[in-house]
């Protein structure tokens, strides 16, 4: 059962793992890297990135923001820790559609000549639950396709 504090409310995680044939550090980069950001976190197909900016350090600040059949939508967040290339801790919100922040942590750990990603992202509204986890596993293939596309 979720947590709940007083007067706030309820706590959620929704946590997605995939492997990867690529090695971790190429995992670990392409979360801060714009170029590589612009083509794959976010992006939706109906949607393209239209500004990636990113300050890779802890404290630093990313926006990422998404034109979405003609409207723009904002994501943002403060990076709380970076361990390259093991784990990545970001706060996380979406204004448009939230005034709340989560956190979202990315492990990396590597597996031969590859790496197996397990991403949990905690504090999601109750009502974007389901659409939140589906979001991640679409995100992480999309990082997939971006890094293969990248080596052709």
């Amino acid at each position: 059962m979720p947590e709940r504090k007083a007067d706030a409310l309820p706590v959620h995680s929704v946590t997605v793992t995939r492997h990867f044939d690529f090695p971790a550090g190429r995992i670990f980069d392409a979360w801060l890297d714009p170029a590589s950001v612009g083509k794959w976190l976010f992006a939706t197909e109906t949607g393209k990135v239209v500004r990636a900016q990113i300050d890779p350090r802890i404290g630093g600040k990313f926006t990422i923001v998404d034109r979405r059949n003609g409207e723009d939508v904002e994501h943002c967040g403060e990076y709380l820790e970076l361990n390259r290339p093991h784990r990545l801790v970001f706060s996380f919100s979406v204004p448009k559609y939230s005034d709340q922040s989560s956190t979202v942590t990315v492990d990396i750990v590597a597996q031969g000549s590859g790496c197996q990603v397990t991403l949990r992202h905690d504090g999601v509204l109750p009502e974007y639950l389901d659409g939140t986890e589906a979001a991640w596993a679409r995100i992480l293939d999309t990082l997939a396709r971006t890094i293969e596309q990248s080596q052709r």
